[in-house]
């Protein structure tokens, strides 16, 4: 007698959040700094290196959730993207080409060049509305410090209302305490779009996902969690031994979700949240030397390793309970 196969019920699905580590083209863009992106750079970015990144990027972002959802992703904040070139470039990789993404970005005024964007399964979800807002930041001489943009995209999923917002806050390059100020700002911002949304409609389903370069305990993302009594079900994920990214040898959970607590209400047919969880699989990581266990990078500093990113995707799984 043939044993039946079990299969996932379709009614869970997966939302992912992935820094993908500087995906450039291979093109010089007058407008930013990407020199460092170039065949002729001394990281020597080529087509070849390119294509490499953009086949085991994709690899990745299908397989987030699978083993809970038993499908790819059906929407993926996106973090260090340089353009719409790259991210149709990726969604038309050999991984992720028979599924049916779409994506929503936005130029920014990154000095850098590098932008926020999210894809989506337009067979899951339908936009309505989008928009991007800039971070007002300035340095010491007061002139303004560009930085990425914060992406809201509104729209139908599954049929029911969703607010997506997606971010990466600016960096701790010049260190945490000196430049907390900044993602103080970046909080504050997220803090007046939930506002905004919840002006039209106070029951509003928002789910706000990024690189915060803060953790879950810091000041930025507590901030942003009491404002609106929001959940941060990363909370519990940061350990000694597990974080989304490694620095000094001392792990880092920068890649969060944060949602509306109406994610946990239990009425019929509604979006609720399972679990969230890093996407941290053993190919994803170093597999010897002093950084095992390490997120497996494309570069460090100018040295081509050949890997993913910097950083280990994060994703949540919800289910609609019919």
């Amino acid at each position: 007698m043939l044993k039946l196969l079990e299969t996932k019920p379709t009614n869970f699905y997966t939302f992912a959040f992935y820094n993908i580590e500087n995906l450039f083209d291979i093109y010089d863009d007058e407008l930013t700094r990407d020199d460092d992106f170039l065949p002729t750079a001394e990281k020597r970015w080529t087509v070849k290196r390119y294509k490499n990144k953009l086949r085991k990027l994709g690899f990745v972002i299908s397989e987030i959730g699978k083993k809970q959802t038993n499908t790819h992703p059906a929407l993926v904040g996106l973090a260090e993207v340089e353009n719409a070139d790259v991210i149709k470039d990726l969604i038309t990789s050999k991984h992720l080409n028979e599924i049916d993404y779409s994506f929503v970005h936005y130029d920014s005024p990154d000095e850098r060049g590098i932008d926020v964007a999210l894809l989506y399964d337009k067979t899951r979800f339908k936009v309505a509305h989008s928009k991007s807002y800039s971070i007002e930041l300035f340095n010491e001489k007061e002139e303004i410090d560009y930085t990425r943009d914060i992406l809201l995209v509104s729209g139908l999923f599954e049929g029911r209302e969703l607010h997506v917002i997606v971010n990466h806050w600016p960096s701790r390059r010049n260190g945490n305490t000196e430049t907390n100020h900044k993602r103080m700002i970046a909080s504050q911002k997220v803090v007046d779009i939930i506002s905004e949304i919840k002006s039209k409609n106070t029951e509003a389903k928002i789910i706000i996902m990024g690189d915060f370069n803060d953790n879950p305990n810091d000041e930025s993302v507590e901030h942003l969690v009491k404002s609106h009594g929001l959940f941060n079900p990363m909370e519990t994920l940061i350990s000694n031994d597990r974080g989304t990214t490694s620095h000094n040898k001392e792990w880092n959970l920068f890649d969060q979700f944060i949602f509306t607590h109406n994610f946990f209400e239990r009425r019929k047919n509604s979006l609720r949240f399972v679990n969230a969880n890093i996407f941290d699989e053993d190919f994803l990581k170093l597999y010897d030397g002093k950084y095992k266990g390490t997120p497996y990078r494309t570069y460090v500093g100018k040295r081509y390793k050949g890997g993913y990113s910097d950083h280990f995707p994060v994703y949540l799984v919800l289910k609609i309970k019919h």
